[in-house]
């Protein structure tokens, strides 16, 4: 017999467990199934090794909706710790604060390299290019040609795998939008004379926010009180269960879902109401009978990362969260000093444990590098950069990151757009939340809000808000989603090739 509940959920990521969370609080019966055996939280999930925790990719809690920041409060009321915003960029084989210290930018690249810098911006402002078409075009008009190739170029390219001259004005525009030179040395100045940083509009840019808050034992920390809250509200959440098939039931007008267990076992279920975490490639692969629109799921691209924690006996620490890695004689694109997201991450005094990040595509040189030969390249690059020596590391673990960012190529609104016009014709109570959900490179505060605004709609039983227009740059009212929609005007970027 086919056990049935109102809404089942695929993935126990942040939005496929907001959603469960604000469902069974209601009173309604769901089910969710997570492929991973072992966390949930997705890419937010916290991953354990000896003791040592890791956090993927690194969340900082900071929103602007009030709802949002209320149900973190809500699940996790007393694990939440203040933690600083300290990041630094390396390049040349010096390090520079971030958000910019004047004179320690100005001692590293010397008054010759400085004066040219700002030569190179006067330049660019006085002769810009016309209608820039690429990331390159925007930055140099912007910065100056000096400027982007110190502190655009390397670590772009090595995010996003394409060249900056491939990387379409766009992105640019949007994801560095608000901060210009003159915002940049105006907030260098007062951090160097310890005022107030640079504001836009009465508000703090928030490329330049200091502070966030961060749960004391990782973000899967806060997953792992929602998942425990969502079984004790009556909900049931299933680890290691793949979903396989999905198909429409017209004799009970509900969705009959099959996923195979870790056991091989293959186990189904019926519910009204599907919500859908998991990458679009992935679900509609799974719908029968095909979808239509298949063919452009399969065609969306993502951006994969992984993730090299060191753990070394060293007294030598460094406050930073982070330090972003433009200098190009080495591969690694980010470092994340895991104690100082929170100590509780390191259990031993005397040791440090760093996460280096490379950017890379499923099967590729990086991706099928073996773990041993990862953990050396890592160790040879951390000495290179100056924060560790080799020989003080004595363990290393290898976490690989599929799908991590969604890929805004030329051709991927058309896509997603097939997609949606898809479902709501065909498939009338599948509902897409969250960054691989909606293939939309937001944040984790906003794939929760996707989450809770498709919760309400299922409760109204009708369509109250349109999730599509949830984003980064959302200005939500205090009073709650009602005036949210009003507030979501523009989309974080990822880039797309010059068309």
């Amino acid at each position: 017999m086919v056990e049935v509940f109102d809404t089942l959920v695929i993935g126990a990521g942040p939005a496929g467990l907001t959603a469960a969370y604000e469902l069974t609080k209601s009173g309604q019966r769901v089910l969710v199934i997570e492929q991973d055996d072992e966390y949930v939280g997705g890419i937010s999930r916290t991953v354990n090794y000896k003791g040592y925790l890791f956090d993927i990719g690194g969340h900082r809690f900071f929103s602007k909706s009030k709802e949002v920041v209320d149900l973190w409060d809500e699940i996790l009321p007393q694990d939440f710790v203040e933690r600083p915003r300290l990041s630094r960029i390396f390049y040349g084989g010096k390090y520079y604060s971030y958000p910019l210290s004047a004179f320690e930018a100005l001692r590293n690249l010397g008054l010759i390299e400085s004066a040219l810098c700002m030569l190179s911006y006067a330049h660019a402002r006085w002769k810009p290019i016309a209608n820039p078409r690429s990331f390159h075009d925007w930055v140099r008009n912007q910065f100056g040609e000096r400027l982007f190739s110190i502190f655009f170029k390397t670590y772009t390219e090595k995010v996003w795998g394409m060249s900056c001259d491939e990387i379409s004005a766009d992105w640019a525009a949007q994801r560095i939008k608000g901060l210009n030179l003159a915002a940049a040395v105006t907030h260098a100045l007062a951090r160097s004379f310890r005022r107030s940083p640079a504001k836009k509009g009465g508000a703090v840019i928030k490329t330049l926010i200091e502070s966030f808050r961060y749960p004391r034992k990782g973000p899967g920390m806060l997953w792992e009180a929602c998942a425990n809250k969502v079984t004790a509200q009556g909900g049931t959440l299933l680890m290691g269960h793949k979903l396989e098939r999905i198909m429409h039931d017209a004799d009970y007008d509900a969705f009959v879902v099959t996923a195979r267990g870790s056991d091989d076992m293959m186990r189904s279920w019926r519910a009204r109401h599907v919500i859908s975490s998991a990458p679009i490639t992935e679900l509609m692969g799974c719908l029968s009978p095909q979808p239509q629109s298949l063919p452009h799921a399969q065609a969306l691209r993502y951006r994969d990362f992984l993730t090299v924690a060191l753990i070394a006996r060293s007294s030598k620490d460094f406050p930073d969260n982070w330090i972003y890695i433009h200098d190009p004689s080495v591969k690694v694109g980010r470092v994340q000093n895991f104690r100082s997201w929170s100590p509780e991450l390191v259990p031993e005094e005397g040791m440090t444990c760093l996460g280096l990040e490379y950017f890379c595509f499923e099967g590729d040189g990086l991706w099928t590098m073996s773990d041993e030969d990862l953990g050396a390249l890592a160790r040879r690059e951390i000495e290179k950069i100056g924060l560790l020596k080799a020989d003080e590391v004595v363990d290393a673990c290898v976490v690989r990151q599929p799908k991590a960012y969604p890929v805004y190529d030329d051709a991927y609104r058309t896509h997603v757009d097939a997609v949606r016009m898809d479902l709501e014709a065909n498939w009338a109570g599948l509902h897409l939340v969250g960054r691989n959900g909606m293939h939309k490179y937001n944040n984790q505060d906003h794939a929760m809000m996707t989450a809770m605004l498709t919760a309400r709609n299922i409760l109204a039983g009708r369509r109250l808000f349109d999730i599509w227009g949830v984003n980064e740059d959302a200005e939500y009212h205090e009073a709650g989603v009602e005036g949210a929609q009003e507030a979501l005007k523009s989309e974080r970027f990822v880039p797309r090739k010059v068309a």
